[in-house]
């Protein structure tokens, strides 16, 4: 069995990955902090709890849904559990350093 919190890594660093796809770079240099995770197992299946910062200005809806595809996509690859349940929790939206560049594309 693997342990909850070797999931919650797994789930927090795959938040991380899909984090740095949409943005273009890292979240750290977005001025985001990391993505934190709490996972709970019951008979082989996985709930994980995610709290994140966004970037600002972001389509939210679509980004979570972007978010929690590649947090279960990769958890399910890296541990073979079953996924009950990705809850996301944004913490705050980070204004981008220059919020024109970004509504120009």
């Amino acid at each position: 069995m693997i342990p909850s919190r070797v999931v919650a890594r797994i789930g927090a660093r795959a938040a991380h990955e899909e984090l740095a796809r949409q943005a273009g770079s890292t979240p750290v240099h977005r001025g985001l902090t990391a993505p934190r995770s709490t996972a709970t197992l019951h008979h082989g299946s996985v709930r994980l709890v995610l709290t994140l910062d966004l970037p600002y200005p972001i389509d939210i809806a679509r980004a979570s849904t972007e978010i929690q595809r590649h947090v279960t996509e990769q958890v399910v690859r890296l541990t073979g559990m079953s996924i009950d349940r990705v809850t996301l929790s944004v913490q705050q939206l980070v204004l981008a350093e220059d919020p024109a560049s970004l509504r120009a594309r």
